[in-house]
């Protein structure tokens, strides 16, 4: 985890936030590359999840959202884990991370645990009293639930199907830490499936292999990915059945993803509460009946960090050790390098017009700085699939030199046909077969 921690400081992946005041615990800030590879993720998921389905729509609630909502769902009486802390140095834990009845720290006894909500607290409105208490969202989920009359009022939209939205959530961990993949504010990817009870058992395990197949898909080792089915002890209150897809972080197995069999338990709890119907009628079988919701939860932060760790890869190199990103071409966050051998005005003038083309269609940088080997191991450090050279030979053959990260061969190819190849390639088309009298070649390690 420490090599990824520093490349991601030192290349402008990930920040401390708030670093010039001593940082946040547990908070970050994801700077230019970061931005670029979270978007990146976000843009894969909703693709596969809703643009490219007839059978999901998208929706954006409110972070704040009416106390009763949490009322009902169950957090506001139960949303707490076991706290206890050190009588010596009262440092503070979640009782279910403890193997020991000692402190980790000094030794020292532990106090009794005490449960804990996870609820940011906050005030609505200028006067701070109990009536006016609201809370920070630690789930998405809610908002769909609320607003599933709305939906299938105004999409007309017929069961099965889905509701997804992307958004922050705020829990108020007792224990945060490894990086990015416990925080207090972070973000989601949830899709809420609703569907006929009895059809639940079979849209849960559409949903578990449809989910673990996106991750494979985007480039995530298969031997780094596990299905681990929750017990009957640790099954949340709401759940009938529920799988977390385990991933093999640098500090071992650990939840990227969970996939719950919901039940109707959100919409009869919030249609009780809120004296409202929330129902849905079958218009071929005439029935009426509360829908069972299947829940695919990912974590926008998690499957960064999943991304970033399956893509480290390090091999001898000469005198050093190259440093490579193996991002799947999808969620790279460069696209495309374009680097001019020389810094003369012609072969620079050149290259700057095949940035200038190339960046309408993909996240595209221009480097200039240093010798063309240091800027190649620049652009595989960050993950760039493809560099393009320019050189004197292209101010008279019109033609450039692509680059490939993973296998560093390299191939020239005419500049009017490079965007198609470069579009070819990076949805996973074969380059590198030899066109009649051209040539490829291989950088030397």
């Amino acid at each position: 985890m420490e090599k990824i921690v520093s490349l991601c400081r030192r290349r402008g992946f990930i920040f401390p936030s708030s670093e010039i005041y001593g940082g946040l615990s547990s908070c970050w800030d994801y700077g230019p590359l970061g931005v670029e590879l979270k978007r990146n993720i976000k843009e894969a998921w909703w693709q596969a999840e809703v643009q490219q389905r007839d059978d999901v729509v998208g929706l954006d609630t409110s972070i704040l959202m009416h106390p009763r909502v949490w009322e009902a769902s169950g957090h506001i009486g139960g949303f707490a884990d076991p706290l206890v802390e050190c009588k010596r140095c009262h440092l503070r834990w979640r009782a279910d991370d403890l193997n020991g009845a000692e402190c980790p720290t000094c030794g020292g006894e532990l106090t009794e645990p005490r449960q804990f909500n996870l609820m940011f607290k906050t005030f609505m409105g200028p006067v701070e009293e109990e009536a006016s208490t609201i809370y920070l969202r630690p789930e998405t989920a809610q908002g769909m639930f609320v607003n599933f009359q709305n939906v299938t009022n105004t999409t007309r939209k017929k069961l099965p199907f889905g509701i997804a939205q992307i958004g922050k959530s705020f829990r108020n961990e007792i224990t945060t830490g490894n990086f990015v993949f416990r925080s207090r504010e972070f973000e989601q990817m949830e899709i809420e499936f609703f569907v006929k009870p009895g059809t639940d058992e079979e849209w849960f395990n559409y949903w578990t292999e449809e989910r673990l197949n996106w991750y494979v898909k985007l480039g995530i080792k298969k031997e780094n990915l596990k299905l681990r089915p929750h017990t009957e002890d640790e099954l949340a209150h709401y759940a009938r059945a529920c799988y977390d897809i385990d991933y093999l972080f640098p500090m071992g197995w650990a939840e990227l993803e969970g996939i719950a069999n919901r039940s109707d338990f959100d919409l009869v709890q919030h249609a009780s509460l809120s004296g409202k119907t929330i129902d849905y009628f079958d218009d071929e079988t005439k029935e009426r009946f509360v829908p069972y919701i299947i829940e695919p939860s990912a974590g926008v932060d998690r499957s960064l960090l999943a991304f970033l760790c399956d893509a480290y890869d390090e091999e001898p190199d000469k005198e050093e050790m190259r440093v490579v990103l193996r991002f799947h071409p999808g969620i790279a966050p460069v696209k495309v390098a374009v680097l001019p051998l020389s810094r003369k005005e012609q072969p620079v003038a050149l290259a700057r017009e095949i940035y200038a083309d190339l960046r309408q269609q993909w996240t595209v940088t221009y480097d200039i700085a240093q010798s063309i080997g240091r800027r190649y191991r620049r652009q595989d450090e960050i993950g760039t699939p493809f560099c393009v050279t320019v050189d004197f030979q292209s101010l008279e053959d019109n033609q450039v030199t692509i680059r490939e990260r993973d296998t560093m061969n390299q191939i020239r190819v005419p500049i009017s046909e490079l965007r198609t190849t470069l579009q070819a390639k990076l949805k996973g088309e074969e380059l590198f077969v030899l066109p009649p009298g051209g040539k490829i070649w291989k950088e030397e390690r």
